[in-house]
Formats: C-alpha cells, sequence, structure tokens
C-alpha cells in the first residue's frame, strides 16, 4: 500500500520521465527524414496495379497523376525522361501495373509513387482504348479510301521498315528473290517495347524524305511488317505517331503486322493491308514467271489475230476483185462508141464542106447578089441615122425649143415644178441662161413658161 501510495503522490512529469525512460526526442527534420529513409528502403521496387486517375502534363513534360483501386488512391509522378519512352499516353480510365518506388515529400507529410515503368494491365483495356483510337483517327478522315494510294506494278526498290534480326525480312527477302527479283532497303527499327513507335515512325518518315534521284535510291513502296504476337507486343503499331507518319507518307505503304487474324490501326491507314510480311511481298511484286507466260500467251494470241485478220481482208479483196467488170471490157464499150462517134463525124464534116462548097459555088455564079446584099445594109443605116439625128437634144433644140432646168439640173416639165424652183437653168442652140424668180413672182407665174422669161 505504502509504494502504490508513494506512486499516486508523484508529480505528472516525473511519472511520465520514469514510464518512458529510453525514448529518443526528434526534430520535425529529424522524423521526416527517417520516414523517407523507412519508406524508399522498404518499397524502394514495387509494382503496383491500379486505374489511371486524374492524370495531367505539365508545362515541364512531367505526368502527375493517382492509381487507385475501391478502396485507396495513391499519388505519382512520372518525370519527363520516362513520359518521354512510354509505349502509350497516360489516360484516365486505364488499368495499369506501375513499376517505381515509394517517396516521401516532407513539406506536405505526404508520399506518392516515383514510376519508372508503366504498362497497360488485360487486354480488356487495350481493346477499349484501341477502340476509342480507332474511332478518333476515323472521325479525323485518317481511314478514309480516298486517300489511299495505288501500289505501284513492278517497284525498282522496296523500303521495309522492320527488325534487322527477325525472320520478318529474310521471309520478304526470300519471297521478293522467287517472285521478281526486286531492290530492297532495309530500315532498321525496333517493333515492340519502349521508343519502337518512334523509330517506326521515324523510318517511314526517313524513306520519304530520301531524294527521288539521289545516291541511295528512294523506294517505290514501304513495307511495315513484324511477326506475331500478344496485343502488347504489337501496341507500337496503334499509336499515334505510327498512324500519322503513314498517313503523310507520299510512298504507298503495305501494313503486315502479326497474323491474319491480327487487325492493328496501321492497317486501316496503309493503303494496303496485308495478312503476313510473306503476304506483303506478293503484294508488292507478282512473279515474274507468270508475266512470262502471260506475254507469251498474248504474243501468241495477237500473231493469230493478226493472221486471221488479214486472212479475212484478202479474201474480201478476193471478193471485191470478182465484182469488178475487167478493164477490157469496160474499155471495149468505149471504144466501139468512140469508133461510132467518130463515124458520124467524119460524115458530118463531109456534108459540111460540100453544103460550103455548094455556097461557094452559088456566089461565084451570082456575084450580083452580093452587091444588091451590101447596098440594101447601107441604105438602112443612112435610114437609122436620119432617125436618130432626129431625136437627138441638137436636133429638138434646133428646132426652136428650149431645155428647162432647176437649180438641181432637174428637168422641169410643168408651171408648178418650175414655182417651187429657187432660179431656172434654160438651155437654147447656143447657150444657156439662168433666171432668178424672187417675191411673189414665182407664185404669179402662169402660162407658157417661155413667154415670161
Amino acid at each position: 500500500m505504502s509504494d502504490l501510495f508513494n506512486t499516486l503522490n508523484t508529480s505528472p512529469s516525473s511519472a511520465f520521465e520514469n514510464t518512458f525512460p529510453s525514448l529518443k526526442e526528434y526534430s520535425v527534420s529529424e522524423i521526416s527524414f527517417e520516414i523517407k529513409k523507412c519508406v524508399e528502403t522498404n518499397f524502394n521496387k514495387i509494382r503496383v496495379k491500379g486505374e489511371i486517375f486524374g492524370g495531367k502534363r505539365a508545362d515541364s513534360g512531367h505526368w502527375y497523376l493517382s492509381l487507385k483501386d475501391e478502396n485507396a488512391l495513391l499519388s505519382a509522378v512520372i518525370w519527363k525522361g520516362t513520359a518521354s519512352r512510354l509505349p502509350f499516353k497516360p489516360e484516365d480510365g486505364l488499368e495499369v501495373i506501375a513499376t517505381g518506388k515509394i517517396t516521401t515529400f516532407s513539406g506536405k507529410s505526404s508520399y506518392q509513387m516515383i514510376i519508372e515503368q508503366l504498362e497497360i494491365s488485360g487486354t480488356g483495356t487495350l481493346l477499349k482504348l484501341l477502340e476509342e483510337r480507332k474511332q478518333k483517327f476515323a472521325a479525323e478522315g485518317l481511314f478514309d479510301p480516298a486517300h489511299k494510294k495505288k501500289i505501284p506494278f513492278l517497284p525498282n526498290t522496296i523500303g521495309v521498315v522492320t527488325s534487322p534480326t527477325g525472320a520478318v525480312i529474310r521471309d520478304i527477302i526470300h519471297r521478293v528473290t522467287d517472285r521478281f527479283p526486286s531492290h530492297i532497303l532495309l530500315w532498321p527499327s525496333l517493333v515492340q517495347g519502349d521508343g519502337a513507335a518512334e523509330q517506326i515512325a521515324g523510318a517511314i518518315r526517313g524513306f520519304n524524305n530520301l531524294p527521288k534521284k539521289g545516291h541511295i535510291a528512294r523506294p517505290d513502296v514501304i513495307i511495315v511488317a513484324r511477326g506475331g504476337g500478344s496485343l502488347e507486343d504489337l501496341w507500337a503499331f496503334n499509336e499515334e505517331i505510327v498512324i500519322r507518319a503513314v498517313y503523310d507518307s507520299e510512298i504507298p505503304i503495305i501494313s503486315a503486322v502479326g497474323h491474319e487474324t491480327d487487325t492493328m490501326l496501321i492497317d486501316y491507314v496503309a493503303d494496303v493491308r496485308a495478312p503476313t510480311p510473306t503476304g506483303a511481298a506478293e503484294f508488292a511484286v507478282p512473279v515474274r514467271n507468270d508475266l512470262l507466260n502471260r506475254l507469251s500467251t498474248i504474243q501468241s494470241r495477237m500473231s493469230s489475230g493478226i493472221s486471221h485478220y488479214f486472212s479475212e481482208r484478202v479474201n474480201i479483196l478476193y471478193g471485191l476483185n470478182r465484182g469488178i467488170p475487167k478493164l477490157d471490157q469496160i474499155l471495149a464499150e468505149n471504144r466501139q462508141y468512140l469508133d461510132e462517134r467518130t463515124d458520124r463525124l467524119k460524115i458530118a464534116l463531109k456534108n459540111y464542106l460540100l453544103n460550103a462548097n455548094n455556097l461557094i459555088e452559088k456566089i461565084n455564079l451570082k456575084p450580083y447578089l452580093i452587091k444588091t446584099i451590101l447596098e440594101k445594109q447601107e441604105t438602112n443605116l443612112k435610114n437609122l441615122e436620119l432617125r436618130l439625128n432626129s431625136v437627138s437634144v441638137e436636133s429638138v433644140l434646133q428646132r426652136g425649143f428650149a431645155w428647162v432646168k432647176d437649180e438641181n439640173l432637174q428637168t422641169i416639165y410643168n408651171t408648178k415644178q418650175a414655182q417651187k424652183a429657187q432660179h431656172l437653168n434654160i438651155r437654147f442652140i447656143d447657150g444657156t441662161l439662168t433666171t432668178h424668180i424672187k417675191g411673189k413672182q414665182n407664185e404669179k407665174l402662169q402660162g407658157d413658161l417661155f413667154d415670161l422669161l
């Protein structure tokens, strides 16, 4: 009882000191440092599965987001260098697996995850993201068939974007060589993992930037190829940077990614989609032997057609020849007609000469006849001359008449016309007089005009 009493009578501070005699005292900074060391030591390398929430890219290039599940929320940050290597954009709603470490932020007594690697968790999430991107690109017209270019029939150079060490490039080379040997230009590229999308897009743009007549042959067609794999393995061919590089390409592009059942977004934007890399080579070049056989068949058909054509034309000419009368036959009738006309001409000429001779004989027998005819014609000519002189202007004027005209030299036939004239020109046999009519004298002009004048 005495021990208990002594304890109860002890001061509070004395009691606390006696209860925790070995506790170390920390400053706020010291305890924050200890917590940070503890957290970072125990959670230095972890993998966390969760759904992205509130993702936002800062102007610095860093990404700030949270990982959540149904019960908790974990703040996280992705530094700029790591974010630039991500195979996809951290979008809200994506279920991911983040690899990194936990660190504390002393200024706010909080903790967060530094994400060093980010993967999409589950095929369902990937398919959801794939469908969203597909709808986005389709709305922009990137899959429009009108934009697709025709693959050249016989390309001189085929560009290939793929891994230089895989079986894909060997299959393409082997298939092209078997069908129609063409120059193949490989642009090595990653086809999976971090940086693959950037390298694929860079290879496509690199081929397009080659000069058309430069030292390195610019491809006439590009094959972008990769072998089979999971959706995660093929994800680089769904990235926006690759889709836009294919869309912007001036060179026609054949996509050959995965197996026949695999369909990536690059297949929608490419000019032709091949089910396999080997199929891409078959789209790129025809079979040389098939072309030779086809040319041989065409040549044979053309030769046969030409022979048949000329044979038909010869038969037509022979038929026409049978319908054309012979030259001797045509000339015979004309000769007969000419002979007939010649005979008739001889008879007519003979008769003409005979008639002319008879006329000459008559003239010679009756020379007075010509004299009579000439005298008669001379008499008729004199009579006509007399009649002509009797009606001439001079003969009329000589008999005492005059010719009256107005100022416009129009003939005046009566007093009414004379009254309207300003002056009158009167022609006699020996000259012309002009008279002017003034005032009302012209209106009072009556009777015989020549009496008034």
